[in-house]
């Protein structure tokens, strides 16, 4: 079926730990069990890691609906002092 995701831009500062929430990536694709979607991470942040807050400093490449429902996904910038902010889309 199609596919709709809905991603507001979070933006860290230098540093900074967000975790994600049901208002920054959203998704159905028109079944019945959003719980069993997963997001991959395509292009991962360059100063910074997206981590399971259960595995702090282990980047991961995907993660589900359920890891974000459950806040357990952060979006972590790694103190780069050359970049002082990062966007995450």
């Amino acid at each position: 079926g199609d596919i709709v995701l809905l991603a507001k831009p979070v933006t860290l500062t230098e540093g900074d730990r967000v975790t994600l929430t049901t208002d920054v990536p959203v998704a159905t694709d028109g079944t019945s069990k959003p719980e069993k979607l997963l997001y991959a991470v395509s292009l991962p942040p360059v100063h910074g890691q997206i981590e399971h807050i259960n595995y702090p400093g282990v980047p991961i490449s995907s993660y589900s609906q359920l890891d974000v429902v459950a806040q357990k996904v952060s979006d972590v910038h790694d103190n780069s002092h050359g970049a002082s902010k990062e966007a995450l889309r």
